[in-house]
């Protein structure tokens, strides 16, 4: 969603500065509520910890708004280079297929909320820095710190975004008002149009991309998402645009 909301703002005839912020910023809002209602369902299936979520999302609500705050101030070049370094690492990951796994699954998880809460406010500030909802970051270590089984994992996680998401959207609203060079309304970093047209369009075509996922082997998918991220990755870092300068 980043990459191609940055392209979409860059194309509208936004500076990078602005574009790649309000990328950042309207992300997040995109993510608020598909964090809600991913909490709702996991919740269902009895497998969100609470107050692990709660501790976790309240000390990355404090790292996401001072990774907002950062993020406004530092050059765009910065961002992009930040940006695409982390997700090609994601993919990196993914493509070796490396997840992590409970060391002791019989057992109940430790819910250790000084861990949690010193992990969650870094967390956060990758969150503020970049835009992400954090969850490629929060499952491992409620998996390999605090021996969460992985279902419990994620749906912890995805609670917890709920208010990592809130951190971001406070920091880059407070930290874009007056900003110069911002599309038509705009709060702050964040766009509304461009957000609402993005959450209108994902919730009905996620139930299509569920199907399709079902109905589609596992090493395809993972491979093609990897695929992408992998170009929108080199592409913020800038290598195509200096292979077409060779």
């Amino acid at each position: 969603m980043v990459p191609i909301t940055y392209w979409l703002v860059q194309s509208m005839g936004v500076c990078r500065d602005a574009a790649i912020m309000t990328a950042f910023g309207t992300s997040l809002l995109v993510i608020l509520p598909t964090a809600i209602s991913g909490a709702w369902r996991h919740n269902k299936k009895r497998a969100v910890r609470w107050k692990t979520a709660l501790v976790l999302g309240s000390a990355a609500l404090a790292g996401a708004i001072v990774g907002a705050t950062l993020a406004a101030h530092l050059p765009v070049q910065v961002l992009e280079k930040g940006f695409g370094g982390l997700v090609l690492a994601i993919a990196i990951w993914m493509a070796l297929g490396i997840m992590p796994k409970s060391r002791q699954g019989h057992e109940e998880p430790r819910e250790d909320y000084g861990i949690v809460a010193a992990c969650g406010f870094p967390i956060g500030m990758v969150t503020g820095l970049t835009g992400l909802g954090g969850g490629v970051l929060i499952v491992p270590v409620l998996v390999l710190a605090l021996n969460f089984p992985m279902h419990v994992a994620i749906g912890t996680s995805v609670a917890s975004i709920i208010l990592t998401s809130l951190g971001g959207i406070a920091g880059y609203i407070l930290n874009g008002l007056g900003a110069p060079n911002l599309l038509p309304y705009s709060v702050g970093y964040i766009n509304l149009p461009i957000g609402l047209c993005l959450a209108a369009t994902s919730i009905p075509m996620a139930q299509f991309g569920a199907r399709t996922a079902h109905a589609l082997p596992a090493r395809i998918l993972r491979y093609t998402f990897v695929a992408f991220i992998v170009y929108a990755g080199l592409e913020m870092l800038g290598v195509f645009g200096w292979i077409y300068g060779l």
